[in-house]
């Protein structure tokens, strides 16, 4: 249906492009714009909510799961939405947003928002978007790439670790003052008990 909508649109029929297109989105829960332009081989799977923008280029052999968007940042009639390359996947729930560029072979993991390009055979996840791994094709390797986001987790942990033991051991210290008895340096006579009543001793 999205060939015919977008056959149409090409040939600037008025209306009939639009109405193939909410037609398809009735049926199947797809929207793709009829000036979308696909490639050969696009794969969606359980497809529902997936939004596919204006001026979105798809090209061959790419798999796209649910709930993603490519959307864009403009009402100009620019080219304002992403460029995904060959043999992308795109993991459900993950948006792609602006005039970006989606490298081959690379991976966009689920829930994961893109705002910047990608480069070929890049793993990228998290919110915003980051570059995890990359493969080189040629060897099939996998170069890890730090992770902000996950270093930042584990810093905040430890130092909660570390504020958590020393709350602990202020507690025991002031628990340990209040329980001891008060001696009067002057006197040296018992100002506290340990039950903490005054005592008079003359």
């Amino acid at each position: 249906m999205h060939r015919i909508a977008h056959t149409l649109w090409n040939l600037k029929v008025p209306i009939l492009p639009r109405l193939v297109s909410h037609t398809s989105r009735f049926l199947t829960g797809i929207e793709i714009h009829p000036g979308a332009v696909i490639g050969e081989g696009l794969f969606i799977d359980h497809g529902m909510g997936v939004v596919i923008g204006e001026t979105s280029i798809i090209g061959n052999d790419v798999s796209i799961y649910q709930g993603v968007t490519l959307g864009g940042t403009s009402q100009l009639k620019v080219k304002r939405h992403p460029t995904i390359k060959d043999n992308v996947v795109v993991g459900a729930g993950a948006k792609l947003i602006g005039n970006i560029e989606i490298g081959e072979g690379a991976k966009i993991g689920a829930g994961s928002v893109v705002i910047t390009s990608v480069p070929d055979h890049a793993t990228v996840v998290g919110v915003p978007g980051h570059i995890v791994t990359i493969r080189n094709p040629d060897t099939d390797t996998i170069e890890h790439l730090p992770d902000p986001e996950w270093e930042l987790m584990q810093s905040m942990q430890k130092r909660m670790a570390e504020l958590e033991a020393r709350l602990t051991y202020l507690e025991a210290r002031l628990q340990d003052e209040e329980t001891a008895p008060v001696v009067s340096r002057s006197t040296g006579h018992v100002l506290r008990s340990v039950e903490g009543s005054p005592e008079e001793n003359r």
